[in-house]
């Protein structure tokens, strides 16, 4: 696995993941905000799969 995802769009995948599993846990949003984890997974591997797919690659220095 070939990284695809630049570090601008990892920190704010990382951040929106947390938040939507935050405001799962408070009750806020209710068992949607589970689907935080794609977001906060695909931050973390620095690999989203859909990028892929699509031929779209957010990170630069990787090719």
């Amino acid at each position: 696995m070939q990284c695809n995802v630049g570090n601008t769009d990892r920190y704010l995948r990382m951040v929106v993941g947390a938040v939507l599993i935050l405001l799962a846990l408070l009750g806020v949003i209710g068992v949607w905000g589970w689907i935080g984890i794609v977001p906060l997974a695909t931050g973390f591997f620095r690999y989203c799969p859909a990028y892929t797919l699509l031929g779209i690659g957010g990170n630069k220095t990787a090719k």
